[in-house]
């Protein structure tokens, strides 16, 4: 008697619509970079407008569909103006994030509100607008968050960065279970320490990134290509039945 088989599902994105925040540099641009390979029209949503036309103008130089969108999360009501006009997407990629690493005792009211107006509030708002665009559709979709390592465990002078990346999980979850009747699936990714521009103020200094690399059971840093993979699952239907779940690419970090 032969077996019936199952077909694994497919990782192509082709005429869906991705929307990557923070999409301009480092995690987020090679996010965007690996949607657009898969097959997704990618909008790229950034501050500043030369890194912005950079990044849109490299990802069609490899022959594939990108966009600019210039915007700061922080700003809210522009947010929700800009998904609302320029949407619905069928992915959110949010990568846009902000660090002020020091001692917790010297964490400053200024420093706390400039994390948390884009790591939290504006990340928040941003999932918000774009759920709603999916749900005025009648549309299904995936919202990814990047969350980070330190969302789960704590670290050396990260207590505000590592307060928004918790409350990002929580967030999560609550919009996952909130939102999963209408399709929408919404999770975080992890990130051990990646080489990009954001981490380079940690991996720079050789004391620090010794404790950085005696942290992570793999051995290594990060790199941008290590993430890719992840958002390709968890934008595609190779991730259907995952929802308010954290994957973490941290190289063991959390587990030790």
């Amino acid at each position: 008697m032969q077996h019936e088989l199952p077909s694994t599902p497919s990782a192509r994105l082709d005429g869906r619509r991705a929307l990557v925040a923070g999409g301009s540099s480092g995690i987020g641009l090679g996010c965007a970079m690996a949607l657009a390979e898969a097959g997704a029209h990618v909008t790229i949503c950034a501050r500043r407008p030369p890194e912005l036309g950079d990044a849109v103008d490299a990802i069609r130089s490899r022959g594939f569909d990108a966009a600019p969108l210039q915007l700061d999360i922080a700003d809210v009501e522009a947010t929700e103006r800009a998904v609302a006009t320029e949407g619905p997407f069928d992915v959110l990629v949010n990568s846009a994030g902000s660090a002020r690493h020091g001692p917790a005792l010297t964490t400053t009211p200024a420093d706390f509100d400039a994390v948390m107006s884009i790591n939290l509030r504006g990340a928040y708002f941003l999932c918000r607008a774009v759920a709603a665009g999916l749900i005025n559709a009648g549309k299904r979709g995936s919202i990814i968050n990047m969350s980070s390592q330190m969302g789960h465990v704590g670290g050396i002078e990260r207590a505000v960065y590592c307060a928004s990346k918790h409350a990002m999980e929580g967030f999560t979850k609550a919009m996952a279970v909130e939102w999963a009747t209408r399709g929408i699936r919404v999770n975080t990714i992890c990130p051990t320490f990646v080489r990009t521009p954001l981490a380079a103020q940690t991996l720079d200094d050789a004391e620090k990134r010794r404790w950085v690399e005696a942290n992570i059971p793999l051995g290594r840093i990060g790199e941008t290509e290590d993430i890719m993979g992840a958002v390709l699952f968890l934008a595609s239907d190779l991730s259907a039945m995952v929802t308010g779940s954290a994957l973490r690419v941290d190289g063991g970090w959390t587990a030790a």
